[in-house]
């Protein structure tokens, strides 16, 4: 399979922007709350600057993998039939971990705003629009981006400037009351939602993107934006509700939206404010689906990925539902089984990628 389409460095900063906030800007505060408490702030901080660095190492890996994208850079340096075995395995995790975004779309949209509707109908009609959209392909996402973009912003900086009247310096106090020790995990499982799914976008990275150069800085900035997007959103569910009640909510953004309040006019306007999340979960879960489906048409070689997007997204439909058996379980999986996963595929394998062409760039050297 020969996937020639580019986009811009544009397209691709605000794709990559998109992607790293995806579903974390529901649910990471939450997370990282009831690990560091009302020095959440300070780990999310700390986990936009490692993410960068993360991110550096990901731009050196199309430096010494020049237009190869994910598959065929684990080809290159592993060998092609073990390539394709590690290929197809991180494939098949990913379509047991993607339906979690389907998840939240359904539960945040059944428990939040439309209780009497099933979950499974959300799920459903939410996976028909991206599976179309996945079909007509990566430039028609960038593209759907880049509308969309300007609006997601107009609507996040409403919600920063429209909260400050409730936010309240108590709750972040007393800062580092334990120490810095429960800020670490706190980073760690920032990083394993925010950052280190950005692995999987090593599949447009190189190959898909028309100008190499310019495209390490637009994933660059596209996880600065995307990663200061999240800590601020993180620092204002402390400052605004403290780090009891946003560790035990589910949605805590959505919680800061119902707060807005001007002079008894301007409120009730969390439901306008919830289209920011749908979008930034619809380019997630898209994001996820095109990796999912070009991916296993290049591990077997096929002409073309569209055939299989929608056999794909009705198993994320039906994996959506079963995904999450009670709340308890999606605790321990994100915190502990989530954070595992993206630690080994998202950390380790991009510096054993780098090490092992390092390793051989080295002895093609001497050799000559």
């Amino acid at each position: 399979m020969d996937e020639k389409i580019k986009i811009t460095g544009r397209q691709f900063t605000i794709l990559t922007t998109f992607f790293t906030i995806g579903s974390a800007i529901l649910v990471i505060p939450s997370n990282i709350a009831a690990i560091a408490k009302q020095d959440a702030w300070i780990a999310s901080l700390i986990g936009v600057g490692c993410g960068l660095g993360i991110t550096l190492l990901y731009n050196a890996l199309t430096l010494l993998f020049p237009n190869m994208n994910l598959i065929q850079m684990m080809e290159k340096a592993f060998g092609k039939w073990p390539g394709k075995v590690l290929s197809l395995l991180i494939t098949i995790i990913l379509i047991f971990l993607a339906p979690r975004v389907l998840y939240y779309v359904g539960s945040f949209l059944t428990t939040q705003i439309m209780p009497e509707t099933p979950i499974q109908a959300v799920n459903i009609l939410f996976a028909v629009v991206i599976v179309r959209g996945v079909k007509l392909g990566l430039e028609a996402l960038a593209r759907t981006a880049e509308l969309m973009f300007p609006w997601f912003m107009l609507i996040y900086i409403s919600l920063v400037i429209l909260i400050p009247s409730r936010i309240e310096l108590e709750n972040v106090q007393p800062v580092l009351e334990r120490g810095m020790g429960p800020i670490w995990p706190a980073v760690l499982s920032f990083l394993a939602t925010v950052f280190l799914p950005q692995f999987l976008m090593l599949m447009i990275h190189g190959p898909n993107t028309n100008q190499p150069e310019k495209a390490r800085k637009a994933f660059l900035v596209g996880s600065l934006i995307g990663g200061l997007v999240i800590a601020l959103i993180v620092a204002l569910s402390i400052l605004v509700f403290g780090p009891e009640i946003i560790s035990q909510s589910a949605f805590p953004s959505y919680m800061i939206a119902q707060k807005i309040n001007i002079g008894n006019f301007l409120q009730r306007i969390e439901v306008v404010m919830a289209i920011m999340w749908l979008i930034s979960l619809f380019f997630r879960f898209a994001l996820y689906l095109y990796f999912m489906a070009l991916s296993i048409a290049y591990i077997f070689n096929l002409k073309d990925y569209r055939p299989l997007v929608l056999p794909l997204g009705l198993i994320q439909v039906a994996l959506s539902t079963i995904i999450y058996p009670n709340t308890a379980y999606q605790q321990y999986f994100d915190s502990h089984i989530w954070v595992t996963y993206f630690l080994i595929f998202g950390l380790l394998l991009p510096l054993l990628l780098f090490i092992v062409r390092g390793i051989r760039r080295m002895a093609g050297s001497k050799g000559s």
